[in-house]
């Protein structure tokens, strides 16, 4: 085998809208302050298929080809920890955002609102869906050593989802209902079962996925918003989560939401717009807010995981090798299969 051959390693790489396959970049070598990781796990998350769908993320847009996955964990390797206090072979689960720490935002505590960072995975930053990567140290998280690489990688999804729940200051006895029941839909499900919802109900079109719903952690699922008004007697929700990427999502969630009930809006849409019916959330007297990513959230994420209250692998449908790649985003984007979650290993 070749030098040139040895410093390769391989990728997936996406062009465009509907153009991703397996490929080679040159390995990664770790600047000053960063480790290398051989990842071991990376799942495909719901903004990967926005790439996928439509070449972009608002002004995030593939200008040329890289690489996605930012949700990934994976193993130091070569020595590069040590200087950190890592050896060899530690798993680390790594938060994709590399905020500033410049800036207003930063400085106020909200590194995930700041709007010069880093994210990896977002072009045209290439991500983890790769046999190896660099990342900061200071975007590391060690985990426990019983941990798997999947459970690891997940815990930025079910971070994701932790930060929806800490913006609905969730009360005990709460109506809590999501709309979508996809990976965080599902996660804010399982969280709401354990902060004291008294029911939870989620609406989702698939069939598929709202029976994976009803069997994982909802009390009640429905097709769409109409029955499940029904169901409330007109009342509506005390909290609404909506995680689709319909540009519709948000208006039916005023719909399903009580008078002055809480908002809470997480998806991202197609299109990139979303509109409002304002009189009805006027007269609602509605409290909405809008979910960006998270804050320090991973120790919180593990310590859940560690506890053993939450079942973080419970949501993934399939595991399938890095090369698959394609085949996984297709499974995704077409509802095939009765695909939730893909996790992929290289």
């Amino acid at each position: 085998m070749s030098v040139a051959t040895q410093s390769k390693m391989k990728v997936a790489v996406m062009q465009g809208a509907h153009h991703i396959d397996l490929g080679e970049k040159a390995k990664p070598s770790p600047k000053e302050g960063e480790v290398l990781i051989k990842v071991q796990a990376c799942s495909v998350c719901g903004s990967d298929l926005h790439y996928y769908h439509e070449g972009a993320i608002g002004a995030m847009q593939i200008k040329e080809p890289f690489t996605p996955g930012h949700e990934f964990a994976g193993i130091i390797i070569e020595g590069t920890g040590k200087p950190f206090g890592l050896e060899d072979g530690t798993l680390v689960a790594v938060d994709p955002a590399q905020p500033c720490g410049k800036c207003e935002w930063c400085h106020s505590g909200n590194h995930h609102l700041c709007p010069d960072h880093l994210f990896v995975g977002g072009p045209p930053t290439d991500g983890a869906m790769a046999e190896y990567i660099a990342v900061p140290f200071s975007t590391v998280h060690v985990v426990p050593q019983h941990f798997s690489a999947q459970q690891a990688a997940l815990l930025e999804p079910l971070g994701i989802a932790i930060h929806a729940l800490d913006l609905a200051k969730l009360r005990p006895g709460s109506d809590v209902c999501i709309l979508g029941a996809g990976p965080i839909g599902l996660y804010i499900s399982m969280l709401a079962q354990r902060s004291g919802a008294v029911r939870v109900s989620m609406i989702d079109p698939l069939a598929y996925r709202r029976d994976f719903a009803k069997n994982l952690s909802a009390d009640a699922v429905f097709e769409n918003v109409e029955s499940y008004l029904d169901y409330t007697k007109g009342r509506g929700a005390d909290v609404i989560f909506e995680a689709t990427t319909s540009p519709e999502g948000p208006d039916l969630a005023t719909q399903a939401v009580r008078i002055g009930g809480k908002v809470i809006l997480v998806g991202i849409p197609d299109g990139d717009k979303f509109t409002l019916t304002a009189s009805l959330v006027r007269r609602k007297g509605l409290t909405i807010k809008l979910s960006r990513r998270m804050g320090h959230i991973y120790p919180r994420a593990i310590q859940y995981v560690d506890s053993g209250k939450l079942d973080v692998n419970a949501i993934v449908s399939h595991v399938m090798p890095l090369s698959e790649v394609k085949k996984a985003f297709e499974l995704l984007s077409d509802y095939k299969d009765n695909a939730i979650k893909i996790v992929l290993e290289p």
